[in-house]
């Protein structure tokens, strides 16, 4: 009978690999609506017109995604503003952010880091994936670096074959 065949580097290895990206599992598109288009000439907003430009827009093209509402032109818009927008735009969005698309991936990506429980990695030496599929923004590094902390023997980043030393406990 043969003996089964061990990796023995990693059978024996404290080395544990956290892929960010998989903590952001989420397929739900973003789509963006820049508000430009309901101000008067652009810039202006005059509250009759806004109103009516909401009611009449097809909020529908947002159904199941998550809503970036902005404004590219240097327009002052009242706090109020924003909120009617929201008031619309949630009747069919998973949810409504005041930012950017990419400030919008980065604010789901942190929700998941501070919701993980990271007290499985008590004194390991963990080692935080650095290549992947899903672009991980450097500031979830950050705050993963933040959590580990408190928690890991040893912090590390980028693959099992060549990584960078972060942190030691």
């Amino acid at each position: 009978m043969q003996e089964p065949i061990i990796n023995k580097v990693k059978a024996n290895t404290k080395l544990v690999t956290v892929d960010l990206a998989k903590l952001f599992h989420d397929s739900t598109p973003i789509s963006e609506l820049d508000i430009k288009q309901f101000l008067h000439m652009e810039m202006l907003l005059k509250e009759k017109d806004f109103r009516q430009h909401l009611k009449d827009f097809d909020w529908s093209q947002f159904e199941g995604k998550y809503l970036s509402v902005f404004c590219s032109t240097d327009a002052i818009i009242a706090p109020w503003a924003w909120m009617l927008i929201t008031s619309y735009a949630n009747q069919f969005a998973e949810e409504v952010f005041h930012l950017s698309s990419k400030e919008v991936t980065h604010e789901l990506f942190r929700r998941r880091v501070e919701a993980f429980d990271w007290s499985a990695y008590q004194d390991k030496f963990v080692l935080l994936k650095g290549c992947g599929d899903i672009h991980v923004p450097d500031s979830i590094y950050l705050l993963a670096t933040n959590k580990l902390m408190g928690t890991a023997k040893k912090i590390m980043y980028g693959e099992a074959c060549s990584f960078v030393p972060v942190w030691k406990g």
